[in-house]
């Protein structure tokens, strides 16, 4: 059945953030994240537009979202590593795994060894075997692709970012690994963090982790969703739960097919925007799961069955809505269509 909500995705600024990325990365190749369904926009349609511009490494959190992409023979890394569950899956080839634990290693070791990559631990203290693993021979005989780990503050001026790039810069040559691979897409605008490969995800998807990359990443993503219901308020009236909003006159108002189940969270209650038949109109009330107001007033000639844009640059999205770009993108839901252009 056509769904009555849909996300406009633009296939072009998809590819052109990455383009930009990849430029931005200097000699170092850069991959993508495409976990958690390509961040919500669906991973298969993503990976195939990343591969056609030119990504050669993807990566994704465990060996489901592998399995999804199998079809398209890309070369995939599984963040979280293999546990005994995984071997099969692992075994069939068409991903390697970053190994984080000693138990990982010695599970691929076992089971014959071969490609993969490995997270180390630079001060995160999330996932990835220690540094003094490391030198104590750990990884010995690993058929090692590429030695990772990951920023904790890359958003931030902070000094960890320094610190951790100095631990991790201590590990080149002290393994077989081809690469290293530090930087996310935060960590990509940072002088000397690209090593040999960067990993962007976010900037992908048109967030803007730091200012550096305001106007060079473009939005991908636009959420629209048909109006239900068109209706008059009176002065004195109220609209939603809680009754959060009140008519000071006479208000037209659309009622839409959106709301916090889609990912279009209460924290855009009385502050978000969409677009009405070309013109900006405010989100009234408070968004409800299925459904939220819009003030229609100025906008004469849009009824019930047209479709309205909601406004969704990711850094404004954060800041009204308290969320992080990252939760925005992520907590898009499957009644979507999504639509590519």
């Amino acid at each position: 059945m056509p769904a009555p909500l849909r996300l406009r995705l633009d296939g072009d600024a998809l590819a052109q953030n990455w383009r930009t990325l990849d430029r931005m990365s200097g000699a170092a190749a850069c991959g993508a994240a495409v976990k958690a369904n390509g961040y919500g926009l669906g991973a298969l349609e993503v990976a195939r537009r990343l591969a056609d511009a030119g990504c050669r490494d993807f990566f994704v959190s465990n060996w489901q979202e592998a399995a999804e992409l199998a079809p398209l023979d890309l070369t995939v890394s599984v963040l979280h590593g293999v546990r005994d569950e995984d071997m099969p899956a692992a075994a069939a080839g068409f991903a390697r795994p970053v190994l984080n634990t000693a138990v990982q290693v010695a599970r691929w070791k076992a089971a014959g060894g071969g490609p993969c990559d490995v997270m180390v631990d630079t001060g995160m203290n999330r996932l990835g075997i220690a540094k003094d693993d490391v030198a104590a021979g750990l990884l010995d005989g690993l058929a090692l692709e590429t030695l990772m780990s990951h920023l904790a503050c890359a958003d931030e001026d902070s000094a960890m970012n320094a610190r951790q790039r100095s631990a991790f810069a201590t590990l080149a040559g002290t393994t077989s690994a081809r690469r290293m691979s530090l930087a996310n897409s935060a960590g990509i605008t940072l002088d000397g963090f690209a090593f040999d490969l960067t990993r962007p995800g976010l900037a992908v998807y048109g967030g803007i982790p730091r200012a550096e990359l305001t106007g060079a990443i473009q939005p991908v993503v636009t959420p629209e969703a048909q109006i239900l219901q068109r209706r008059r308020v009176v002065a004195g009236e109220s609209v939603g739960y809680n009754a959060t909003w009140t008519a000071s006159s006479d208000t037209e108002i659309a009622i839409i097919n959106l709301g916090y189940a889609d990912g279009y969270f209460r924290g855009f209650s009385d502050r978000g925007s969409a677009l009405a038949g070309g013109k900006p109109v405010p989100v009234i009330g408070r968004v409800s799961m299925d459904l939220l107001a819009i003030d229609v007033t100025a906008v004469a000639d849009i009824e019930e069955g047209a479709w309205i844009a909601l406004d969704f640059a990711l850094p404004d999205a954060a800041a009204l809505s308290g969320m992080s770009q990252y939760e925005l993108l992520t907590g898009m839901g499957a009644r979507y269509s999504r639509s590519w252009s």
